[in-house]
């Protein structure tokens, strides 16, 4: 855990906007569930997603890039997600399984990111399937909360489409992920 604060870059503003985007999540919920004010929760989840477009763009453009953001970035992502699909679930049931498969994915990055930290000693960073994933979460969720008529097939063709980007992040992480323990073994060995 030591690691995520060695280069020193840890009250950034990108640091703070992932922050802010955790303190955010039970504040959708609340918005949602609690008050069901289905306007404040998307508001407040459009505020989630801008702050997660941009955080990334002003770390790699001010050079505020550290290794706590790119850990923290996506558990603001990943947990903001997985409430926002718990609760849509309980409109949309076939949301059950892209819940499952978001919970399952998780686990199984912070296992491999985890490894990957020992086995490399750096962070690695979000890829492009990544964020792929997380774009079409946001705006299918989105999409389901702003128009809750919308006709089944399509609001069944959008969690489709979700639970293919999941499951195609997961595979490509893991190649990623051995891909990095393999150069890691490589680098020891020509050392």
């Amino acid at each position: 855990m030591l690691k995520l604060f060695r280069d020193g870059k840890i009250w950034t503003i990108p640091n703070f906007m992932s922050f802010f985007r955790l303190l955010l999540v039970p504040f959708i919920v609340w918005a949602y569930v609690g008050l069901q004010n289905t306007k404040l929760a998307i508001i407040l989840l459009a505020v989630s997603a801008l702050t997660d477009v941009l955080d990334g763009r002003i770390a790699r453009r001010f050079n505020m890039v550290s290794d706590l953001g790119k850990a923290l970035d996506p558990v603001a992502d990943k947990l903001t997600q997985v409430c926002v699909v718990l609760c849509l679930a309980f409109t949309y049931p076939l949301l059950w399984i892209l819940l499952g498969l978001c919970v399952f994915r998780e686990s199984c990055m912070a296992i491999l990111g985890y490894i990957t930290i020992r086995k490399t000693n750096q962070v690695p960073s979000a890829r492009w399937y990544g964020k792929l994933s997380t774009v079409v979460l946001y705006a299918s969720a989105l999409a389901l909360m702003i128009f809750p008529q919308m006709p089944g097939w399509l609001s069944t063709g959008l969690i489709v489409l979700c639970i293919l980007c999941v499951a195609l992040a997961l595979t490509l992480y893991v190649r990623y992920f051995v891909g990095l323990w393999r150069q890691a073994e490589a680098n020891k060995s020509a050392a």
